[in-house]
């Protein structure tokens, strides 16, 4: 349970609704800025006007899934006021505060180390990519059928990258029929994808492979589908990058082309918000709990 512990949402979109349900069902006290055109609302949650004295009784602050931009401005799907967080605000919360976020930005980063503030980046974690991975996986695959005239089944697809994400996109895509082509850069995932039954090569002979292919899906956050690359790609094919931006696709050189090639990261939020919602809802949830224990022990 989170008795007795103080948590501050500034901004976000859906995936934060599931984030207040969670807290406020483990009985946290819940302070929202930036959710003043949030209708529904319970005991234990309030709004406030993100100032400093605001922050002083925290315990750990959640913000969107990007944080912030590089002048600390904060996105909130349900206010049209300004959001932005500076040193004043960061340097305003307890010492034994966190900073949760998605991903951050040099300047988050910058902010909470110079107040000696703890911050986590939930998607650099095992678990939390891990379970992102099965809603990138279904938007893609979403994508790939909004914008083709073929069945998956059959079709010449290929991924690349096998990591998290990459793993699981592959598997959903062999899973519907697809011949799926692997490009990977260590021998182990060669290896794996060999025993998934699926056919790998090196992201370094990318050139070589490209020539049948109908999807092509990018999940290396590099330069690797270059012009040379879509210069041997049928018009036919269509890329989907699902890397975080810029990706890593030549969308110029795409374009100037005439193949179809789209940028869509943070695919969890838009086509599952609940259940990326509630992905980083339990993780966060566990970590304060955890942190609150060792706190109470005196660790």
């Amino acid at each position: 349970m989170l008795t007795g512990i103080q948590v501050a949402l500034i901004g976000g979109d859906a995936r934060q609704l599931e984030v207040i349900q969670k807290c406020s069902e483990l009985d946290a006290s819940v302070v929202l800025f930036g959710f003043d055109n949030l209708q529904n609302g319970s005991s234990g949650i309030t709004r406030a006007e993100l100032t400093p004295d605001a922050l002083v009784a925290l315990d750990a602050v959640i913000l969107p899934a990007v944080g912030t931009d590089d002048q600390g401005n904060v996105d909130s799907l349900f206010s049209s006021k300004e959001l932005r967080l500076n040193h004043e605000h960061i340097a305003a919360l307890p010492k034994h505060a966190i900073v949760f976020t998605g991903m951050a930005k040099p300047y988050l980063r910058e902010l909470c180390s110079n107040e000696g503030i703890a911050l986590i980046e939930l998607f650099d974690r095992d678990d939390v990519a891990i379970y992102n991975s099965i809603p990138t996986a279904e938007g893609a695959v979403m994508m790939a059928i909004q914008n083709t005239d073929i069945t998956i089944h059959g079709s010449e697809s290929m991924v690349l990258g096998f990591g998290r994400t990459g793993a699981t996109l592959a598997r959903t895509l062999q899973g519907m029929g697809a011949k799926v082509k692997v490009g990977v850069n260590k021998p182990e995932y060669y290896a794996r994808a060999i025993e998934m039954g699926m056919n790998p090569f090196y992201t370094q002979e990318l050139i070589s492979h490209v020539s049948q292919v109908d999807l092509l899906f990018n999940t290396i956050p590099a330069m690797v589908v270059t012009a040379q690359v879509i210069a041997n790609i049928p018009h036919r094919a269509i890329i989907i990058d699902l890397a975080s931006k810029p990706g890593g696709t030549d969308f110029r050189y795409a374009e100037k082309r005439g193949v179809k090639a789209m940028l869509a990261p943070g695919l969890p939020g838009i086509v599952a918000p609940k259940t990326a919602g509630r992905i980083i809802a339990d993780t966060l949830t566990r970590i304060i709990m955890e942190d609150a224990r060792r706190r109470r022990n005196g660790e």
